[in-house]
């Protein structure tokens, strides 16, 4: 069988996105240690140095792969936190679980440099920290969307902790090897969803809420 010769060419059409597409598959297969841009080169089957007329550096590649990660994940956001209308508020905070979580099971390489300012220094590249703000938006929107002037930026944070907390233990942690196969974590995000949806939308109950805040043990009693 032939040997394929690496291009000799930069200038191929499809050139970038072939680079782009070559470092996700590195990123998936053999971490973020794995992807040079030698063998990023050599995987693509160009020349060693064709990805340099595109890139600058291997953290180029990343942010690159970071910026478009963050843009997908928006709007996958965006179309959770859109059916508010059609399906209110319980469906909306499941779709929106899934949306995030679904993303980082779909493409854990990308999502493990995602929020790692060591691969991609939000100061160096400006446009992958646009995106991640526009992310961020998202999450902030589906807080307002669920609790409208009570929303605050802890209440934002606690849902993120659900989300990524999620997301990490099915990429990398313990609910991965329980659950291998893709049809049983999306079921296992489903469930998860519903319940924090259900937790989330329980009828408020005044007189438990008062228990806590003013026993004077508690580091929330009012005063401390």
């Amino acid at each position: 069988m032939p040997t394929r010769r690496p291009s000799s060419t930069a200038e191929t059409p499809d050139l970038r996105q072939r680079i782009l597409d070559t470092s996700r598959a590195l990123l998936e297969s053999d971490g973020v240690a794995g992807l040079s841009m030698r063998e990023v080169a050599r995987r693509a089957g160009v020349t060693h140095q064709a990805p340099y007329h595109h890139f600058g550096d291997r953290e180029s590649i990343l942010a690159e792969l970071v910026s478009r990660g963050f843009e997908d994940l928006a709007r996958r956001l965006a179309e959770a936190n859109d059916i508010l209308a059609r399906a209110g508020q319980r469906d909306t905070l499941i779709a929106s679980c899934a949306a995030y979580v679904g993303f980082a099971i779909e493409q854990p390489g990308v999502f493990r440099i995602m929020f790692r300012p060591d691969m991609c220094d939000p100061a160096r590249f400006p446009a992958a920290r646009a995106a991640g703000e526009r992310a961020h938006a998202e999450l902030h929107r589906l807080v307002r969307l669920i609790h409208g002037d009570a929303a605050s930026d802890t209440l934002a944070s606690v849902y993120w902790a659900h989300v990524h907390g999620l997301a990490c233990l099915i990429v990398d942690g313990p609910l991965g090897l329980q659950w291998p196969e893709r049809e049983d974590r999306m079921r296992l995000v489903a469930a998860a969803g519903r319940q924090f949806a259900d937790f989330v939308l329980a009828p408020h109950n005044p007189r438990e809420t008062a228990a806590i805040s003013y026993h004077p043990q508690s580091p929330l009693s009012k005063g401390e």
